[in-house]
């Protein structure tokens, strides 16, 4: 077998993108305590369970996808927290459609006494920032319309990081 080292991989070069439709379809987790991931994925951020394996794994999601989410134990089973410092996941991006779906989820961690780890105002969304019982960092977002992100005058995204008004996310209905 020849050493991949000595066969660089091609590229479709410096002018292909990815098509503008493409989407991140699923995350995959590996977890030290199922039932402890489903207290917090399914019970508090309010995600539906749609097939189990046990205590090994289950998968699921929002609005009936076959799964936004997979949780497993298989190689993690009791093991410990995520590493914060390292090489590896930073934290996975859950998008809320409204502003308002954002204040209810950030409701719905207040309710459960849930700990957040930050928020911001990037400019083109608003976030909260928490981790989830294996130490997985967690965003929660909304996005605001494209026609309301900071634009320089050359026409790039110019995102930033602002406090996150609070008292005015959680006055949405």
């Amino acid at each position: 077998m020849e050493d991949a080292a000595s066969h660089p991989p091609q590229h479709a070069g410096p002018d292909y993108e990815v098509p503008a439709q493409t989407r991140i379809g699923h995350i995959h987790l590996q977890v030290t305590d199922l039932e402890k991931s489903l207290a917090f994925y399914r019970d508090i951020l309010g995600f539906k369970v749609m097939q189990r394996f046990g205590n090994q794994a289950a998968f699921i999601s929002a609005g009936g996808y076959h799964h936004h989410i997979g949780l497993n134990t298989w190689n993690s089973l009791g093991g410990p927290p995520a590493r914060k410092h390292g090489a590896g996941l930073y934290h996975t991006a859950i998008l809320y459609p409204t502003r308002a779906d954002l204040a209810q989820a950030l409701r719905q961690l207040a309710a459960a006494n849930y700990p957040i780890t930050g928020s911001a105002d990037h400019g083109v969304s608003e976030a909260i920032y928490l981790d989830d019982p294996d130490g997985n960092g967690v965003e929660l977002y909304w996005d605001r319309p494209q026609a309301q992100w900071p634009i320089a005058p050359d026409g790039s995204v110019q995102m930033y990081t602002r406090a996150l008004d609070m008292a005015g996310l959680l006055a949405e209905r």
